[in-house]
């Protein structure tokens, strides 16, 4: 008898637990966003000699635009990639699990994430106004630390870290201009990797 009362506790507890988390959150979107980020972050480096210098003898010094075009342009596209990894690990979790993608705490989770994320492209498009692009990396890595916080009350719990860790790289990115771009890379492709092989072994 006790039993069966403890594992119908066990059964109402993981009820529970599915609706108001997202667990269809995948290991293996972490691992791809991760490849893109690294990727990509090594395109960057090699193309601007490893540094981004913007400031010379006290003055701006601006990239030429077909530069900025080309970085932005390259930013534009791993962004597309990891959200499709991501979208593609996830939904085949999901059907994995037998559970929905769409319900209320997706909503939730995606409102958690959104804010810290459109702010913070706003700030990037003021430092790009003032071609301030030693900052961007810092502020990038900052305010995508922030919205993985921001959302860990809706999914697993070890997301905070990786946020916490994002956040520490940018901050630390501030106080090394021109090596924005390893902190990048190291934030948006090593700890994914990272982050997403544990997910994936602690959780599948």
């Amino acid at each position: 008898m006790d039993q069966k009362v403890s594992d119908d506790l066990a059964h109402i507890r993981s009820m529970m637990e599915r609706s108001s988390r997202f667990i269809s959150l995948s290991g293996l979107s972490g691992v791809g966003a991760g490849i893109v980020g690294l990727v990509t972050g090594l395109i960057a480096m090699y193309f601007t000699n490893g540094k981004i210098q913007y400031v010379r003898s006290n003055h701006i010094q601006p990239y030429e635009s077909y530069m900025v075009k080309f970085l932005i342009l390259l930013g534009i596209s791993a962004l597309l990639l990891a959200i499709s990894f991501g979208c593609f690990f996830t939904i085949r979790k999901s059907k994995k699990l037998g559970l929905q993608i769409w319900t209320a705490t997706t909503k939730k989770i995606l409102v958690q994430l959104a804010v810290p994320l459109m702010v913070g492209g706003i700030f990037v498009l003021a430092l790009l106004q003032y071609n301030l692009y030693g900052l961007i990396s810092g502020a990038t890595l900052i305010f995508y630390g922030l919205a993985l916080v921001n959302a860990e009350k809706y999914t697993y719990s070890d997301i905070k870290y990786l946020g916490f860790l994002e956040i520490i790289l940018g901050v630390l990115s501030l106080f090394f201009i021109g090596k924005g771009l390893l902190f990048w890379t190291i934030g948006f492709g090593v700890l994914h990797i990272i982050y997403g092989v544990i997910l994936y072994r602690k959780y599948q």
